[in-house]
């Protein structure tokens, strides 16, 4: 880990916005997503959208089928480093 850099830049993405953008990094429609979980294109949608709040559950199932952690998911922003560690 010692060559380890952290990346000059960085953006805020919320947590619609990481489920997008894995999706799409794994090259996935949102109705291919869809069929993998079990949950309705209209609710990926509107999770995408942050009209629709993620959850735990959801947040299980699709980390799952986009291959991560749903903590990936669940807090996009987090930083460990700004963490303070009781």
């Amino acid at each position: 880990m010692k060559d380890y850099r952290k990346a000059r830049k960085s953006i805020k993405v919320s947590v619609g916005e990481s489920v997008r953008i894995l999706r799409e990094f794994q090259e996935l429609s949102q109705n291919e997503l869809a069929k993998l979980t079990g949950i309705p294109q209209s609710t990926i949608s509107a999770i995408e959208n942050d009209r629709v709040q993620l959850g735990v559950e959801r947040a299980k199932v699709l980390a799952r089928a986009l291959h991560c952690h749903p903590a990936v998911l669940v807090f996009p922003g987090w930083d460990l480093e700004h963490e303070s560690v009781a």
